[in-house]
């Protein structure tokens, strides 16, 4: 039986157009607020006050703001959607836009979960960029005491957070190992009234690794941190030690430790050095070959040691910049080929970008983290605000201490004015520049880094490394989203696993 569209006039209809079902006493839109800055030569990238980005023209950016964008402009839906403009009826988007305003600020709920025990300064390597004033092997009296470890736990537990990290650094803190067990075996007798859920980190060269060390962090789910710079000739270099094999011992810890505790007990991170800033290939080549599935490239921070011998190991923003850049592509085509591989910096902005939560990384957060995400008890006792921090102080500046273990309750070191002052002054929503500025709900403040080179903590925007590098990151993310589909695709892997 033959049969027409004409017999069934319904399946023969059109559709009218959206504004035909628009009611009449929807006429108009409000803007809500938000921020734009210039993607490239032609596009705008504009942003929500919880980072809900938007492409526009400069002829879109106008009538929006002008109240005269068209509703059949491309741009409308979406811009309705993603909370940059309300209708008179869209008292729902405001409820939404405050649930997801919320959910960005929730790192605030559970206060302190990172602390790091300083356990001792120590160290046999000597490397040129470490940020720390570390001191030779022989001087013990720059370890830290159980006396000062007891009142640190002390302190530790009267966080409000239910889930706490003790990260153990120095120096090298394996020099310190007797005291490490001890910590350990404190904690775990203590959680069992607290029932907290505790992690354990030791951030370690890896190069005086034993059997027993391994064997007791396996008993007590201890995991490693530990620095990998690249190849050997690129590592060898960055982390000199007597014998000059820091690179062979570091790949030797990594394979003994995912022998015996499995592949995830132990995570890698890099300096990016002058001798880095021509391969990065070969850098993400060797976190490949080593069974690494994800990579931080990270920059050179000012502090201690590094600050004395940036002349030999430093760099300018824009070489960073090139090298970032490159490393993230070659990261993609590997992703692109078929072999997941994460980018993590990257990771960490996209989540911010993409979704409306919040990230745990401190250079990244308003306010900064600065005792409220992270604190540091130093081997003699003193109590810094960061580990950058720290390691400023180690340098002679003191400026971010906030008291001593054996000194000062909790109450004076976590609520006194001048951490409150600090914070303060780390609201990105009310810095000069940052206030303004599209990219302010990615972002962060960092004032240690700001008071180290500029010296001023909320620091002057136009010339601040730690701003022009973000910036670039975050519009070189932002064109890939846009612009790349494959790149998207993989990008959004990041942030869903």
């Amino acid at each position: 039986m033959n049969t027409s569209l004409d017999q069934f006039p319904i399946l023969n209809s059109r559709f009218h157009q959206s504004s035909h079902y628009r009611s009449q006493d929807d006429a108009g839109y409000a803007c809500l607020p938000f921020r734009f800055i210039a993607l490239d030569d032609s596009r705008y990238v504009a942003t929500n006050l919880v980072g809900e980005y938007a492409i526009l023209s400069q002829t879109q950016i106008r009538n929006l703001i002008s109240g005269t964008l068209p509703r059949d402009d491309v741009a409308y839906d979406s811009l309705r959607s993603r909370h940059f403009l309300l209708e008179s009826n869209g008292d729902v988007a405001l409820d939404l836009l405050a649930a997801k305003y919320r959910t960005s600020k929730s790192h605030l709920d559970n206060f302190t979960g990172l602390h790091i025990f300083v356990v001792s300064l120590r160290c046999e390597h000597s490397c040129p960029y470490c940020q720390v004033s570390r001191v030779t092997t022989d001087k013990d009296t720059f370890d830290m005491s159980m006396e000062t470890a007891e009142k640190s736990i002390d302190l530790m537990f009267r966080s409000p957070s239910p889930a706490l990290k003790v990260e153990f650094q120095g120096g090298e803190p394996l020099l310190n190992f007797p005291l490490i067990q001890q910590i350990v075996s404190v904690v775990n007798e203590r959680n069992q009234s607290e029932g907290r859920d505790i992690q354990f980190v030791i951030a370690t060269n890896l190069a005086l690794l034993t059997d027993e060390i391994i064997e007791f962090c396996g008993k007590h789910n201890v995991c490693f941190s530990t620095s990998l710079d690249g190849p050997a000739d690129i590592h060898n270099s960055n982390r000199p030690r007597p014998g000059g094999d820091s690179y062979e011992r570091t790949v030797d810890g990594i394979k003994r430790i995912r022998n015996r505790l499995g592949p995830n007990a132990v995570a890698a991170l890099m300096t990016t050095t002058l001798t880095s800033l021509n391969c990065p290939e070969a850098i993400i080549d060797e976190y490949i070959r080593q069974g690494f599935t994800s990579i931080f490239l990270r920059w050179l921070s000012p502090y201690g040691f590094a600050a004395r011998t940036s002349n030999k190991i430093g760099y300018a923003s824009d070489s960073f910049m090139d090298f970032y850049e490159k490393g993230l592509r070659y990261i993609l085509k590997i992703n692109e080929n078929g072999f997941h591989f994460c980018e993590e910096y990257a990771a960490l902005v996209l989540r911010k970008i993409l979704t409306p939560f919040s990230t745990g990384y401190v250079d990244l957060q308003s306010p900064a983290g600065l005792g409220i995400s992270a604190v540091v008890y130093n081997y003699d006792g003193d109590v810094y605000a960061s580990d950058e921090a720290r390691m400023l102080a180690e340098s002679g500046d003191t400026s971010f201490r906030l008291g001593n273990v054996h000194e000062d309750s909790f109450e004076k070191l976590f609520l006194s004015e001048d951490l409150i002052d600090l914070l303060l002054n780390t609201m990105t929503e009310s810095t000069p520049q940052c206030s303004e500025c599209a990219f302010e709900p990615y972002c962060g403040t960092d004032p240690v880094f700001h008071h180290a080179v500029q010296g001023d903590p909320i620091g002057h925007r136009p010339t601040s490394d730690f701003c022009a590098r973000n910036m670039h990151v975050f519009r070189l993310l932002i064109r890939l989203l846009e612009d790349n589909e494959n790149a998207r695709r993989v990008m959004e892997s990041w942030i869903a696993s």
